[in-house]
């Protein structure tokens, strides 16, 4: 694309090219010994530093957490939106207690969610992000529908529908109250969550292939910004950055950042997969030709690794997505709710001050003999903050399905329902990509779920293997590592590395 901002921080001139993958199909090829690097791996509620020291030659991949902080959603005039300034504030203190632990730290790579971005004009951020769960979506679909059909737009993108995808919130952004085009109007430049964070740390403004993939703008054959689409949707194209690779070096910090992180000259930023889940499924320990994924955490991302795209109607009409992966692979995939309901139920039981113990109210779950609810884990009604077991009442009550009465029954169908979510979008990607799916791998945080992993196991007939559970900040310091030359190979050559280091737990289904 023409006409896009410079790389050097400025926000003017013409577009510079980025830099090829040379760098990373070189050390793919030779290891040049043990070395750490920084991974900033930020969820939709919690943000981590994690340092990570990486030996391929010895087959050793250890981790070390070194600073946790909250994130979550702010409530403005405006809408809902990210705390950026707090988010950048916690994330580099945190990386500065990383370079007093440890001096030698080679990169810094950084993955969060999709979809959200930032605005700015020069150096100028144009108002805190939205969020993704903002009520402003729902409105410009149908605007965005009326230029581009859904059926052009996954043929074009191969994205499944979700309201809040980049191109929509972009359509919203442009339908401003005063009728002008709002800060997009005024914006030089849009970055992703992580691409604004590595502008911030460097000065160099791209945009990472695997989460510019979830905007709905990017090509689903050519992995590169659909220009024409771009153009019909009235967007205008000089704000879009160039697009670079998983392991492309994306520049030295800036000096006055370094000093105030106490790192060394040089410390570079290496993009990695930005979007967590395109990092975590590096480190799922599996053989894509027989295995399907659970990246489970705020949500369930359900797929199956493959080498192409699959844009049939039958994969449009199941609403699977079409998203890159590292090293050109295609993560083909549905997003379930996920603990999300979970996790929204507690807040909300908790709201009057009582505290509740997750692990006492698994338990509880676990103990459920009686039969619970088992409702549509995807219902567009879960989606916004609020009262979810109120919603899942309202849905058993609409569905003739007697309605959980206590805290432990609330969990135990919201349990069953994600399982049987999970089980059934199993099925699904293996018969839309032909992969025969012989076992199952779940990683993040829902790894951790014992009750969670067993009836995923039971609802499916098929193995389930758990773990790792940092698999996103595993991906993460892999790409980074193999980028350093401290790995090399294929990801199956860095999968074994993670399967020797952490070993997963097996849940067999019962005997049918």
């Amino acid at each position: 694309m023409s006409d896009r901002p410079a790389e050097d921080g400025s926000g003017t001139g013409g577009r510079a090219e980025p830099s090829s993958s040379a760098r990373t199909d070189l050390h793919r090829g030779r290891t040049r010994g043990a070395g750490t690097v920084a991974a900033v791996d930020l969820g939709a509620t919690s943000g981590r530093v994690i340092l990570g020291r990486v030996d391929q030659r010895a087959g050793t991949l250890d981790l070390e957490h070194v600073a946790r902080f909250p994130n979550g959603p702010v409530r403005l005039a405006s809408g809902l939106h990210w705390d950026f300034t707090g988010l950048y504030r916690d994330l580099t203190a945190g990386l500065a207690d990383a370079f007093r632990r440890e001096t030698s730290v080679a990169s810094i790579g950084i993955d969060s969610w999709a979809v959200d971005y930032g605005l700015l004009r020069g150096d100028r951020l144009l108002g805190e992000p939205f969020h993704y769960r903002d009520e402003r979506n729902a409105a410009a679909v149908d605007g965005v529908h009326a230029i581009a059909p859904f059926a052009e737009l996954y043929r074009r993108n191969g994205l499944q529908f979700l309201p809040f995808n980049t191109v929509y919130q972009l359509a919203a952004e442009r339908a401003a109250p005063d009728g002008s085009d709002g800060c997009l109007g005024l914006a030089d430049s849009l970055l992703l969550v992580p691409d604004l964070i590595a502008f911030q740390l460097t000065g160099r403004r791209v945009a990472e292939r695997t989460n510019a993939s979830t905007t709905g703008l990017v090509g689903v054959h050519t992995g590169e910004w659909d220009d024409e689409l771009i153009e019909r949707l009235g967007f205008p194209a000089s704000v879009f950055a160039p697009i670079v690779a998983p392991g492309d070096s994306l520049g030295a910090l800036r000096p006055a950042v370094a000093a105030q992180l106490g790192a060394p000259a040089g410390v570079e930023v290496v993009a990695v997969g930005s979007h967590d889940t395109a990092s975590a499924v590096v480190a799922v320990p599996m053989n894509p030709e027989s295995a399907a994924y659970i990246s489970c955490g705020t949500w369930g991302l359900v797929g199956v690794e493959l080498e192409h795209p699959v844009t049939t109607d039958a994969a449009r009409d199941a609403n699977f997505t079409n998203e890159a992966g590292v090293d050109g692979r295609v993560r083909f995939l549905h997003n379930v709710m996920g603990l999300w309901l979970l996790s929204e139920s507690v807040r909300w039981w908790e709201r009057d001050g009582e505290a509740i113990d997750l692990t006492q109210l698994l338990a509880a779950a676990a103990s459920v003999t009686a039969p619970v609810a088992v409702f549509d884990a995807d219902d567009a009604r879960f989606m916004a903050p609020g009262d979810l077991p109120g919603r899942i009442a309202e849905w058993c009550a609409e569905h003739g399905v007697p309605a959980p009465q206590t805290r432990a029954e609330f969990a135990r169908s919201i349990i069953e329902s994600l399982a049987e979510a999970f089980a059934a979008t199993v099925r699904q990607a293996s018969v839309l990509s032909g992969v025969d799916v012989e076992t199952i791998h779940v990683v993040g945080g829902g790894a951790l779920n014992e009750l969670l992993c067993r009836r995923t196991a039971e609802r499916s007939g098929l193995p389930v293997l758990a773990g790792p559970v940092e698999a996103t900040a595993i991906g993460n310091v892999l790409v980074q590592a193999r980028a350093q030359g401290f790995a090399s190979g294929s990801l199956e050559d860095l999968r074994a590395l993670v399967a020797s280091a952490f070993a997963p737990r097996r849940y067999e289904p019962s005997a049918r």
